[in-house]
């Protein structure tokens, strides 16, 4: 049946009961794809009729559907004309993880960060609405973790108050978004699932209205007494939004009978959709954690998935707990996000020591400055990506205070399958211009270990350490010190080159200098290790040699490299600085290694660049001979 489907009209000329079929087929294409590639499965599993109801409803892209987060577009995408695409799903070149406007005319933005969606959902139909396109209705999708984010509620609060704006706002509520939802919302929620009452109340109505959903019509002629009945009271109503459901979001005859209903209101309206995360699926059903939220590659008939090798975030996890038994004062926060940041055994360890704050990076950063104002020392593990959301709160909250708290931040740098959104390649920028900051970035896994130790000492300010994503480097000793920073290779004789590798890419640097030297050019190879602030040894060691370069996986501007050359500008060395690091652009989703090769931060890419620079130096200062 998929392969008769190009396209949302497809899905609407299909008779009700080909649709479960229909489900199936997807399903099935689902586990085959990230069975083989790895991928967002269970969320998409648990959307399947619910995403067949809006297309069979609403006029995608005349009426734009905005997913939240985008994770959950996979059905979307295949019922859009993309199901071949699932034979390379987040592969180079092939279909993306998330909605991508290159894609398809049906996907608006590729809506990766949580909590977005309600407030691009807001401007499209107010645009809409002065454009005088009165058919058109934004639909905005979201998961109930996502509404644990602020910025959610701030554009509920704008929403509620324009009565004639078309917005459909369907709440995907499977009770978690990586892990269960944490907080007030989520328990609310949970308690509309699960109450006796309510229940009864549904029978009843379905009774006498027949096989429809509880519906804001219906339930409004009970007025104020049913929604008593109702424990707790519906708060979306009490905001001025109308309401529909809870509707099991697996009943697609019924999907569609309450997004029809809320579509011909022609106002604000949710939609509160109950559905299961993993649906179809076993071994994902079964999945404690986080039903195959996000799993690698897997046996299809097991679900077992295949070994990876030991990460960097393992690392990290492990020296925590370490710490969390030396230190009763060290507390940990996450973004809902506990297993994916590695925090998952210190709270096993220190339950009463580690908070889950739902998607809400910038409570996190605030709340992590009031515990540190009480005396703990917070270490709150967010993906680097993620950090840029609560750059205010370590500026002004945390930083401004010269509070005690250590920021972790994983995945930094590139990130590869995941796309644009999720490189970390920010942060080393950003993190710049906030005073008292220290940064470190270690280069394998045993200056990991040695790096959070020190950070978490600090007392006198916040700290930051960063690491990538996947497995983790192999160690490299140094040789000796050049102050505080680790020398990794010195030459024998006069150096050329001072290469200075931020992070893991010292690895790549001491690959250039074995080059280099085959070509001639001595170069000497140091790891900073905190690279804010840089180390003053660093001013004296670059005027011995000809030309400084800078290599990082991060942005080129504004970061560890404009610090180095601002450092010995500082301090009057008149010695080149050449930065290598990611161009300041959005970079199509790739493993790692493969963009790494592409944006040119290879040992070999390192070193022809570098022996360009030196030979076209050398030419220039060589005498015009007459």
């Amino acid at each position: 049946m998929l392969d008769s489907i190009e396209g949302p009209h497809d899905v609407k000329r299909l008779t009700i009961e080909e649709l479960p079929r229909l489900a199936v087929e997807i399903r099935d294409l689902l586990v085959d794809a990230c069975a083989r590639f790895g991928g967002h499965l269970g969320p998409n599993l648990g959307v399947v009729e619910l995403t067949i109801a809006i297309h069979r409803v609403f006029d995608s892209p005349r009426d734009p559907v905005i997913w939240d987060t985008g994770h959950q577009s996979y059905v979307h995408k295949i019922l859009t004309g993309r199901a071949a695409g699932f034979q390379a799903l987040k592969q180079e070149g092939g279909l993306s993880g998330y909605p991508s406007q290159a894609e398809s005319e049906h996907d608006f933005v590729e809506n990766s960060h949580a909590s977005t969606a309600l407030s691009y959902a807001d401007g499209m139909a107010k645009a809409y609405k002065l454009r005088g396109e009165h058919d058109r209705t934004a639909v905005a999708v979201i998961g109930d973790g996502a509404l644990t984010g602020g910025m959610a509620w701030e554009a509920l609060n704008n929403i509620a108050a324009n009565k004639d704006l078309p917005v459909v706002i369907v709440v995907n509520d499977n009770g978690r978004s990586y892990s269960p939802t944490i907080g007030g919302l989520a328990s609310h929620l949970s308690s509309l699932r699960v109450n006796r009452r309510y229940e009864d109340m549904l029978e009843y109505v379905k009774e006498k209205l027949g096989n429809v959903p509880v519906l804001y019509d219906a339930l409004h002629g009970f007025k104020k007494g049913v929604k008593d009945v109702l424990a707790p009271q519906v708060m979306f109503e009490d905001l001025g939004l109308k309401y529909v459901g809870p509707i099991d979001g697996h009943d697609e005859q019924a999907m569609e009978a309450a997004l029809r209903q809320a579509r011909d209101f022609r106002g604000p309206v949710i939609v509160h959709a109950v559905t299961q995360k993993g649906r179809g699926y076993t071994p994902a059903e079964n999945h404690d954690e986080d039903q195959f939220h996000s799993p690698g590659a897997f046996d299809r008939a097991t679900g077992v998935e295949k070994p990876k090798a030991r990460i960097w975030t393992n690392v990290f996890s492990e020296e925590l707990v370490r710490l969390g038994k030396e230190r009763e004062d060290l507390v940990a926060i996450t973004a809902a996000m506990l297993h994916p940041t590695g925090l998952n055994s210190f709270a096993e360890a220190f339950p009463e020591r580690i908070h889950d704050v739902g998607i809400a990076e910038q409570h996190a950063l605030t709340s992590a400055a009031g515990l540190a104002l009480g005396g703990m020392h917070p270490v709150v593990a967010v993906y680097a990506t993620f950090l840029n959301r609560a750059f205010d709160q370590l500026l002004m909250d945390v930083a401004l205070h010269r509070l005690p708290v250590t920021v972790v931040l994983d995945r930094a740098g590139v990130t590869g399958d995941d796309g644009a959104s999720h490189n970390g390649m920010w942060d080393l920028s950003i993190l710049q211009v906030v005073p008292g900051l220290r940064v470190a970035v270690p280069r394998d896994g045993e200056r990991v270990t040695e790096l959070l130790r020190e950070a978490v000492e600090v007392s006198n300010g916040p700290t930051v350490l960063r690491f990538p994503k996947g497995p983790v480097a192999e160690s490299v000793e140094p040789v000796g010190k050049l102050g505080e920073m680790d020398l990794l290779r010195a030459p024998a004789g006069e150096p050329d080159v001072l290469l200075v590798g931020v992070g893991p890419m010292a690895q790549v640097c001491l690959d250039a200098a074995v080059l280099l030297d085959a070509q001639g050019i001595a170069a000497t190879v140091v790891d900073p290790r905190w690279v804010k602030p840089l180390d003053e040894a660093l001013v004296l060691a670059a005027g011995a040699h000809k030309l400084v370069a800078v290599v990082e996986d991060n942005g080129r501007v504004g970061a560890v490299g404009d610090a180095v050359a601002r450092l010995l500008r500082d301090g009057d060395v008149d010695v080149p600085v050449r930065t290598f690091g990611i161009p300041q652009e959005f970079l199509d989703h790739a493993k790692r290694a493969a963009i790494l090769g592409r944006i040119g931060l290879t040992g070999q890419d390192l070193a022809r660049q570098i022996t360009e620079a030196v030979a076209k130096r050398t030419s220039h200062a060589e005498p015009v001979r007459r």
